[in-house]
C-alpha cells in the first residue's frame, strides 16, 4: 500500500477535505471576513495540537526520519509565531474557545500520539497533504487572501511534503487498516473543520 492507494481508495472523502465553499470564497473575495477570523483562531488551536503531537511522534521514529520530522516541527514553531502576528494585526483573540469540531480533531491528535509510529506517520502526512491541496484550489486567491494562500502553498512547504510521503510510503508498504482509519479519520475531520469555519457550526 501507498500513499496514492488511500487516495484513490477514498477518493470522495479525500476530495471533500480537500475542496470547500470556504476555499471558493477565499478564491473569489467573497468570504464572509468572520468566517476567515474564525478558521484562522480555530486553525491556531490546531497547530498548537499538533506541534505537541509531533513532539511525540519523533520519539517514537526511526532515526532515518529524524530530519524529516524536525523540519516539520521547526516549521510549526514558526507557524505559530506566524499566525501570533497575523492575529495581533486583525486584532483577533487566539485564547477564544476551541470550537466543538477543532476540539474533536484536537483530541484524535492526542489520540494518535498513543498508536504505532506508523499510525502516527500516517496522519501526519494525511493532514499536511490535504492541508496543501486544498490550499491549492483557492490560488491565486482573492487580493485580501493572497497573501495566506500564497504562505501555505509555497515551494519549500512542498518540498518538505515530499520528503514526508517518502516515509509515509516506507512504512505504509507494511501498514493495513489501522493505516487506512487513519488516513479515513484525518480526511472526515479535514472536511468538517471547513464546515466549522464556513457555516460556524458543527453541521
Amino acid at each position: 500500500m501507498k500513499t496514492r492507494d488511500l487516495i484513490s481508495g477514498d477518493a470522495e472523502l479525500w476530495h471533500a477535505a480537500t475542496h470547500h465553499s470556504f476555499l471558493d470564497g477565499v478564491c473569489e473575495g467573497d468570504l464572509d471576513p468572520a468566517a476567515f477570523s474564525r478558521w484562522l483562531v480555530q486553525d491556531y488551536h490546531f497547530a498548537l495540537a499538533l506541534t505537541r503531537a509531533e513532539a511525540r511522534y519523533l520519539a517514537n521514529a526511526p532515526r532515518e526520519d529524524f530530519n524529516v520530522l524536525l523540519q516539520g516541527m521547526e516549521a510549526m514553531v514558526a507557524e505559530l509565531a506566524w499566525f501570533e502576528e497575523k492575529a495581533k494585526q486583525g486584532s483577533l483573540e487566539l485564547t477564544a474557545p476551541v470550537h466543538p469540531t477543532a476540539r474533536a480533531y484536537v483530541d484524535y491528535l492526542q489520540a494518535t500520539t498513543y498508536e504505532p509510529y506508523a499510525v502516527q506517520l500516517t496522519a501526519l502526512w494525511a493532514l499536511e497533504r490535504a492541508y496543501l491541496e486544498a490550499w491549492r484550489t483557492a490560488l491565486p486567491g482573492a487580493p485580501a487572501y493572497r497573501e495566506f494562500v500564497e504562505h501555505w502553498t509555497n515551494q519549500a512547504y512542498a518540498a518538505w511534503l515530499d520528503e514526508l510521503e517518502v516515509a509515509a510510503n516506507r512504512v505504509l508498504a507494511h501498514g493495513g487498516e489501522a493505516e487506512r482509519g487513519a488516513f479515513r479519520w484525518i480526511a472526515r475531520y479535514e472536511r468538517d473543520f471547513w464546515q466549522m469555519a464556513y457555516a460556524g457550526q458543527d453541521d
